[in-house]
């Protein structure tokens, strides 16, 4: 599979990624079996590049990636939420993610937070490093992604610890800031440079093309809209946004591409883009997700969609 490098930092990714929020328990609960089998399969298919955060079923993501990783793969994982056992009477929140430890997630972009969380991130994983460390959510909390955390992952960079640094989130507007204000090796944005919704086209990826920041895609589908589900961005998808995927639908079958064979392979096209990350919960997802992603696509069909 192909790979692609991070920014100016020593980290290539796989084109194809695999992420990890799906083994976590988002939406649905997947067994350790089953979710090791998958990470495994993923391995086999090609796929070196695996993301992670403690947020992802409180740590169950982590530490099934850590259980079942084996050789060589770039690994990344996300700070900003510190993860404290519940007290006594409280109850976990699920957050979207099914049969949750007992924990509870805390904020905390301090520079003692983000070391904690990536201790504590390590030791989930059973890893001594991971390749690529990425400031997770932070829309509520920018000033203190200048004041602190942006601060203490740049002297993990600096010190070693990680290769590369960035952002993740599911908004434009905020990443773009910071590519711009920061020295970003990457940033991980969801569902804003898709089929459905090709936003980031106006901000975001013309900064990363200035700046030299590389970008990851994750929701491909859009939550599931371009994969044949109801959904769009965790919610029902409205009617006209059905009809849209009706079109897209019947142009890539004048052509013999599935649709989510070209969701998959649309952000790819940009040349900031370096990965795309899918959500895999088993062994036959992630053959089914690998099969799509080395599709053959004419370059007529792009140019009808």
């Amino acid at each position: 599979m192909e790979r692609r490098r991070l920014g100016s930092s020593p980290v290539e990714v796989t084109t194809l990624a695999f992420g990890g929020a799906a083994i976590g328990g988002l939406y649905a609960p997947v067994s350790d079996a089953e979710a090791m089998a998958a990470v495994r399969r993923a391995q086999e298919r090609g796929i070196g590049y695996f993301d992670t955060a403690p947020h992802y079923g409180t740590g169950r993501s982590e530490r099934l990636l850590g259980a079942a990783l084996t050789g060589e793969y770039v690994l990344s994982t996300k700070v900003g939420r510190l993860l404290v056992p519940l007290e006594p009477g409280e109850t976990p929140e699920s957050q979207g993610f099914a049969d949750p430890p007992p924990y509870k997630r805390v904020w905390d972009w301090s520079a003692d937070g983000i070391r904690r969380s990536l201790e504590e991130s390590l030791k989930r994983l059973g890893a001594d490093h991971v390749d690529i460390l990425y400031l997770h959510d932070p829309d509520d909390h920018e000033e203190e992604v200048y004041a602190t955390a942006y601060p203490a992952l740049a002297a993990l960079r600096e010190e070693g610890v990680v290769r590369a640094i960035g952002a993740g989130m599911n908004q434009t507007a905020m990443l773009t800031r910071f590519v711009e204000r920061l020295d970003l090796d990457v940033v991980l944005c969801a569902g804003r440079y898709t089929l459905l919704d090709r936003s980031a086209e106006e901000d975001l990826l013309p900064a990363c093309l200035r700046r030299g920041t590389s970008v990851v895609i994750g929701g491909a589908y859009n939550s599931g809209l371009l994969a044949g589900g109801t959904t769009y961005n965790y919610e029902p998808a409205p009617p006209e946004l059905l009809d849209r995927v009706a079109g897209l639908e019947r142009v890539c079958a004048e052509h013999g591409v599935p649709l989510r064979a070209a969701a998959l392979r649309f952000a790819l096209r940009h040349p900031a883009v370096a990965s795309v990350l899918v959500g895999c919960r088993s062994a036959a997802e992630v053959d089914d997700n690998t099969t799509l992603f080395e599709t053959d696509i004419p370059e007529a069909l792009w140019e009808a969609l």
